[in-house]
């Protein structure tokens, strides 16, 4: 991604976040960044395009670090408890990107019925490492959905408690919390 593109991706994604996406203007977007509506034009056709590359690369950046990551692992308990860290760091480092998410998931418009497609592609991910883990005794038996969901929603806790925290998160400490209260609670005890 060049230069202006990326300025574009990021300032959007940052008016998007704070604003809104209905409140949000090409104007607006074109002015923050600095450049005239025909360059942003060149790089994106329309703010949805703008959006929709913005919530798919993000979710690309998710479910590849929990792919690169649980690829290592054998163990079902470590791979979620890896997800669980991954979302964490994510939260943290891409807070408007997660807002976005979050905020777009309700609706029945075309970019709400995306953001859900994508977070329910999210969760089934997390759905198949639960249910390998029921399969072979790591995991309790359960409804593999909702207990990929309650993991999934780690990242709404995580923001309210950033937000709340004022920022400081000590991403260790967190997990360390859900560590006990999630990861404990599916663990299958023999």
């Amino acid at each position: 991604m060049n230069k202006t593109k990326r300025k574009i991706f990021e300032t959007s994604m940052k008016l998007f976040a704070e604003k809104g996406y209905d409140a949000t203007s090409i104007e607006e977007i074109t002015a923050t960044v600095g450049v005239a509506k025909g360059t942003l034009y060149y790089h994106f056709s329309s703010k949805e395009e703008i959006f929709n590359f913005l919530i798919e690369e993000g979710i690309k950046l998710l479910q590849n670090s929990i792919d690169i990551k649980t690829a290592k692992l054998d163990n079902y308990i470590d791979k979620i408890k890896s997800i669980i860290l991954i979302q964490i760091k994510i939260v943290n480092k891409y807070e408007d990107f997660i807002t976005i998410m979050l905020s777009q998931f309700y609706g029945k418009e075309a970019r709400n019925k995306r953001c859900q497609r994508l977070i329910y592609e999210y969760i089934s991910k997390i759905e198949k490492i639960v249910e390998e883990g029921m399969k072979i005794g790591q995991i309790k038996k359960g409804n593999s959905n909702v207990i990929a969901s309650e993991i999934y929603a780690l990242i709404a806790s995580t923001l309210v408690y950033k937000m709340k925290s004022e920022n400081n998160v000590d991403n260790i400490k967190l997990y360390k919390q859900f560590e006990n209260t999630i990861v404990e609670g599916i663990r299958e005890n023999k």
